[in-house]
């Protein structure tokens, strides 16, 4: 196991869309008033995430907030970086800002074709945003993303700049350009074998690209931020419907797939032995609120530093309540 072996924080994950920003306000509630550190949203379809954060924290619920992960097609570097130095000055509460490409169905939506490499166009978009919320005036013409400018100089709580995480290459990507590493569905095993050892050897090939003056200021790896399906086990609740709501859709994704069978977690497209896998394998976590915080433990143990709790199989089967009832109860067990 890794040598960063202390229990992660726990942070909750909006468990759907909203249509109305009063939707929200129960979760930031949550992180209020629990051990919860962060709320998290990923991509807003209905309404953006950006927007959503900014009206719940007009409405008094000035929470720390992470975007897991706004897609790179849609905005510019310069505008996302800065749409999070405007969350963070409106909520006044450090922001994680996580970036992914998208999928290539969806880049070709929106820009004609895929990005010739996704690493490329990836490390050219976190190394432009990286850039301009450490102050820096960009000057850079790249194959994918271009940028001639500078952010006027603003006091501004911290920002993270995070990377959508799943495979090796983008580990070591993650490790060279970002400040936090966001993964979905990996188990521990997982990340202590495949991903915390790519980031680590991609922040080694920075630190040595590096002045020593800058080398001795960074980090051995960036922090790494798991999202975690979680679901308790309550009377009436079958396990498997739960599963397939939360994660039915990653395990036909053939990204999904190639990182589960790296994991050892075959998925054979059997639904129900596939749910079972998911379960045995770690990646989704099931069982009463003590089962639940041992295995968020074995994240921690496996180089994680943050686990933010996702519900979304339980609102979906189950209805908001049920979500909050779920986070609340695993909230609750005191955390080391």
């Amino acid at each position: 196991m890794s040598a960063y072996a202390s229990p992660p924080e726990l942070s909750v994950l909006l468990p759907f869309v909203p249509r109305r920003p009063e939707q929200v306000h129960p979760f930031s509630s949550l992180v209020q008033w629990t051990q919860a550190a962060r709320l998290w949203q990923g991509h807003g379809a209905t309404m953006d995430t950006f927007g959503t954060f900014a009206a719940t924290a007009g409405a008094g619920f000035r929470v720390p907030v992470g975007v897991g992960v706004t897609l790179m097609p849609l905005r510019h570097p310069l505008d996302i970086a800065h749409q999070a130095r405007s969350l963070a000055k409106t909520t006044q509460h450090p922001v994680c800002l996580g970036i992914g490409p998208g999928g290539r169905d969806f880049q070709r939506a929106l820009l004609g074709e895929p990005y010739r490499s996704q690493i490329g166009a990836v490390g050219e978009y976190v190394d432009i945003v990286a850039r301009l919320l450490h102050g820096e005036t960009v000057d850079t013409t790249g194959e994918y993303f271009s940028c001639h400018t500078a952010l006027p100089a603003e006091p501004v709580p911290d920002i993270e700049v995070g990377l959508g995480v799943l495979r090796p290459a983008m580990a070591q990507l993650a490790g060279r350009s970002a400040d936090t590493a966001i993964t979905w569905l990996t188990p521990p095993s997982y990340l202590d074998e495949v991903i915390v050892p790519g980031l680590e050897a991609g922040r080694a090939q920075r630190t040595a690209e590096s002045t020593p003056i800058t080398a001795t200021d960074v980090p051995s790896r960036p922090r790494v931020v798991a999202m975690v399906p979680v679901a308790l086990d309550r009377p009436g609740r079958d396990r498997h419907d739960v599963v397939v709501a939360s994660s039915g859709r990653h395990m036909a994704a053939p990204h999904y797939r190639d990182m589960l069978d790296r994991a050892g977690i075959a998925i054979s497209g059997t639904e129900r032995a596939d749910t079972e896998q998911l379960v045995k394998g770690g990646a989704f976590v099931f069982g009463d609120a003590d089962e639940v915080h041992e295995a968020l433990l074995d994240f921690g143990r496996a180089g994680v530093d943050e686990v933010v709790l996702n519900t979304v199989g339980v609102c979906a089967v189950s209805g908001i309540g049920a979500a909050l009832a779920d986070l609340g109860d695993i909230l609750s067990v005191p955390h080391p």
